[in-house]
């Protein structure tokens, strides 16, 4: 019906009844008269009314207009809320895997501190003249180095990731 349809475009437009009415260089009551299917406008005050509210003369004849828009609307509000719930669950995942990841980080760390300690070599003291120990001790020593200068380095970056996971989930 054309006053459901004057209706619908004019509220979805986001105009009132006054200003609708002071666009067309008429009263209030006449757009009230027309929603309320008491009055219907003219030809020449319907193109007009078609140009303010930027909407085909055929819509505004049209039936229904409101209740396709509301239907249209109702599945892109449950589209983009199945997209939302799956972006969060994406979200979580990862933090959840991060998490996780810097949990083994800590733990690896902290096993390879207690090997090394275990094996109490000080490697310093080997006899890198034994051809056999010489390369294994090379290969020690090495990680040895390595380790020792960058462990502490990453257990605090790793404990400091798990809290800052854990403080904002």
């Amino acid at each position: 019906m054309l006053s459901e349809n004057i209706r619908a475009i004019r509220k979805s437009k986001g105009l009132s009844q006054e200003e609708l009415a002071v666009k067309l260089n008429v009263v209030r009551q006449t757009i009230s008269k027309w929603e309320q299917g008491l009055s219907v406008p003219d030809s020449d005050m319907l193109i007009a009314l078609s140009e303010v509210l930027e909407t085909p003369v055929s819509t505004l004849l049209g039936e229904k207009v409101a209740e396709e828009e509301a239907d249209g609307l109702k599945t892109l509000c449950e589209k983009l809320e199945v997209i939302n719930l799956q972006l969060a669950k994406r979200k979580s995942a990862r933090r959840e895997a991060l998490f996780w990841l810097l949990v083994a980080v800590c733990a690896a760390v902290l096993i390879c501190f207690i090997v090394l300690t275990a094996l109490g070599s000080q490697y310093l003291d080997w006899d890198w003249s034994d051809p056999e120990l010489a390369i294994v001790g090379t290969a020690y020593h090495a990680f040895e180095w390595v380790f020792i200068r960058i462990a502490p380095l990453l257990l605090m970056g790793a404990v400091a990731g798990i809290i800052l996971i854990k403080k904002k989930g």
